[in-house]
């Protein structure tokens, strides 16, 4: 069961519907497809602008009128771009599709690893890289594939907020674990809103999410080291 609370505005899980975004989450789970990383690529950036699509419905509009070559039109547009910012380095295909859709979108991006676990599969969330700028008043858009513990949103929310105050945060997730999922939900104190592709159980000892669809940096660009 998912609740929500005081910094939780809401949360969308779209395979709660009947949905192309169905089809693409079940390729990326799956462990044949997942031998060719273009398509596995693909499926992340596709992913990336549907959940864009969705997240655009709850931006704010405003009305402005269109002069046409036969007359004028009056249209809801957005107000303005949102700013999006991507966890390296897995986000990468996930952002591309987000930025093909806010294709007037600013756009920042944090480095995040998790550290060397000890012998108690524990570790730490280590930020490295980071380049955003203003974000004061804007809506942001964080964007993380995989979200398991939670740990790597909590820190990159508080590094967001060294840079303004933004009106609204959307937080965009292929897949998310309940667990990491219940951690942001009491420990992170700014609201924000939700969108997950698809929600799993489970970690493992190793805090990996079950049954997810392993590591996504490496399935799309070769295991590190």
């Amino acid at each position: 069961m998912i609740f929500l609370n005081n910094n939780i505005l809401s949360i969308h899980i779209l395979t709660d519907q009947n949905s192309i975004v169905n089809n693409l989450i079940a390729e990326l789970r799956d462990k044949n497809i997942q031998k060719d990383a273009f398509r596995f690529r693909w499926n992340m950036e596709k992913i990336g602008e549907l959940l864009a699509y969705e997240i655009s419905k709850h931006l704010e509009y405003e009305n402005i009128q269109i002069d046409t070559p036969l007359g004028t039109s009056r249209m809801r547009i957005t107000k303005s771009a949102p700013y999006i910012i991507a966890i390296l380095r897995a986000a990468i295909p996930f952002f591309n599709g987000f930025i093909s859709i806010f294709n007037r979108s600013e756009s920042g991006f944090i480095g995040a690893a998790r550290s060397d676990q000890d012998e108690n599969f524990k570790f730490e969330i280590e930020m490295g890289y980071t380049a955003i700028g203003d974000v004061n008043n804007k809506e942001v858009v964080l964007v993380d594939p995989m979200i398991a513990t939670g740990k790597s949103i909590l820190k990159a929310v508080d590094y967001i907020m060294k840079f303004g105050r933004p009106s609204r945060i959307f937080i965009a997730a292929i897949i998310g674990a309940k667990s990491g999922y219940n951690f942001l939900r009491e420990n992170l104190k700014t609201p924000v809103e939700y969108w997950f592709g698809d929600i799993d159980n489970e970690l493992n000892d190793k805090s990996y999410i079950i049954p997810g669809l392993g590591d996504a940096g490496d399935l799309c660009f070769g295991k590190k080291y």
